[in-house]
């Protein structure tokens, strides 16, 4: 269990930072004190059950992910186009394969 709760504060850092969001800017979001935020960071506690849904929605990941029970990042096309979907399709083989030659 301590590891998917390091998994958790680390995967939970790693989404802020890459948001480019505070502590401080996502405990407002959350309507909580950035106090909770950074202890989960450290990894001294953990959210509740409704605070890590809606952690993974704001953060567009699964909670499983969220948590350390899955390492897959799924990616949402809802709001693409075909062709955008294609290109990123596109991108996947290419760095699936690193011989071919991407276009």
């Amino acid at each position: 269990m301590k590891k998917n709760m390091f998994d958790f504060s680390e995967r939970l850092k790693g989404l802020r930072n890459n948001m480019g969001i505070t502590q401080s800017d996502l405990a407002k979001r959350l309507s909580l004190t950035r106090a909770s935020v950074n202890a989960w960071e450290m990894g001294l506690s953990v959210p509740s059950t409704p605070v890590i849904v809606e952690l993974a929605m704001l953060f567009n990941v699964s909670t499983d992910y969220l948590l350390g029970l899955d390492s897959n990042i799924t990616i949402s096309t809802d709001s693409l186009t075909e062709k955008e979907i294609a290109v990123i399709m596109n991108m996947i083989d290419c760095l699936k394969d690193a011989k071919k030659a991407c276009r």
